[in-house]
């Protein structure tokens, strides 16, 4: 009769799954260090190349502020130079607009004066002369009542003139003591006008085209007083 151990069949299998299974436990955690330990040297060599790259940058951008920084220090000498000639400049045209102002207001009582003198015909002369803001009134005496009448028509023919007024009219002796009197107005002086032919203006004529000139009989001479 033959007999089976069917116990000692059973039981080699179970030793034999233990005993396959136990050199297979330490590698899964060898294999875990050795992971680790790469990721945290990657990690590592990351950080120290941001590191770097981050340092460059910085001593870069402070290379870049040196260079600014010099550059603002020239370039503040230069906007101190502008600025004084901004200041030059601006008391210049003060000066240059005061000096214009002078002259525009010089210009009316210079014309008056320039203008009254070609007025005056011969056998007369001015003994007084006052300006006012807006009216003139001269006093003066002639030889003859002719010679009043051509230097009131002379002052007639200036355009900044207005129509003279003959207040008085006094005979003593062979001398004819007058007054004129007339409004003028030099807001806007016309300038001159040259003739075509660049020679210069001729002034207005009276008797017959003569010159005025101051009478030298009688020992008196021209006098002229302007009282503003």
């Amino acid at each position: 009769m033959i007999k089976i151990n069917l116990l000692a069949e059973g039981k080699r299998p179970v030793a034999v799954r233990k005993a396959r299974a136990v050199p297979a436990a330490g590698a899964p955690r060898e294999w875990a260090i050795w992971f680790l330990l790469g990721v945290t040297l990657l990690g590592l060599l990351a950080f120290g190349g941001w590191w770097w790259t981050l340092a460059r940058e910085i001593e870069r951008n402070t290379e870049e502020i040196a260079r600014a920084e010099e550059e603002v220090r020239q370039l503040e000498a230069i906007i101190r130079e502008v600025e004084e000639f901004k200041r030059k400049k601006a008391e210049l045209e003060h000066k240059i607009a005061v000096i214009q102002q002078l002259r525009a207001n010089q210009r009316g009582p210079v014309t008056v004066m320039d203008e009254i003198s070609r007025a005056l015909p011969e056998l007369l002369w001015l003994d007084r002369m006052e300006v006012g803001p807006s009216n003139i009134t001269l006093a003066g005496r002639a030889f003859n009542s002719n010679a009043v009448a051509n230097f009131i028509e002379n002052l007639d023919r200036v355009d900044e003139f207005e129509e003279p007024v003959l207040r008085d009219l006094q005979e003593r002796g062979q001398i004819y003591a007058f007054t004129v009197v007339f409004n003028y107005s030099y807001l806007q002086p016309a300038p001159a006008e040259a003739p075509a032919d660049g020679g210069a203006a001729p002034a207005p004529e009276a008797n017959g085209g003569a010159a005025p000139s101051p009478p030298a009989a009688g020992g008196t001479g021209s006098a002229l007083e302007a009282e503003v």
